[in-house]
């Protein structure tokens, strides 16, 4: 029985159920979960979220994966195809465990590519758009006026900005 990683898509906010519901099924899955400061009205707090929103990971046989679809909460697998579910690489999601239990302090990353499109969504460039590129080990939004044909680069924290 050959059995693979499956990236799992869940209903906002669900994934704690889903892997729960995962595992009361016989089947393993994995939650990458950081630890978090929460601030309320009146006080701070730490809380665990997932480490990827809305996703989880499931290692199932081929012949599982409808079990996996079926789960209550579970909105698709991931996949190249509709119907076809892809595998996720052993190393990818060994990687993710193993800093998991590391312990070391983690930052969800966006998924950015160098020349990528890119809004800046907090700090004093919030809402400015221009494409992300690197310089000397930091990363910069390069805003261009088109008509003048030129540019200008500004440093930005790669936290504070998302693809457009």
């Amino acid at each position: 029985m050959d059995i693979k990683w499956y990236a799992v898509h869940t209903r906002s906010r669900h994934e704690k159920q889903v892997d729960a519901f995962l595992v009361e099924k016989g089947i393993e899955s994995f939650l990458p979960l950081i630890h978090v400061q929460s601030r309320r009205k009146d006080r701070k707090m730490y809380v665990d979220l997932p480490l990827f929103p809305g996703y989880l990971f499931a290692h199932v046989s081929k012949e599982q994966i409808s079990d996996v679809k079926y789960t209550k909460g579970v909105t698709k697998i991931l996949g190249t195809d509709i119907d076809k579910p892809t595998p996720i690489p052993d190393k990818q999601v060994m990687d993710i465990k193993s800093i998991i239990e590391s312990k070391v302090p983690l930052d969800p990353y966006p998924y950015l590519r160098k020349g990528t499109p890119v809004r800046v969504k907090s700090g004093p460039l919030k809402g400015v758009e221009g494409l992300l590129v690197e310089k000397k080990d930091s990363c910069k939004l390069v805003i261009n006026i088109d008509l003048l044909q030129k540019g200008t680069a500004a440093e930005v924290f790669i936290g504070d900005v998302e693809p457009i």
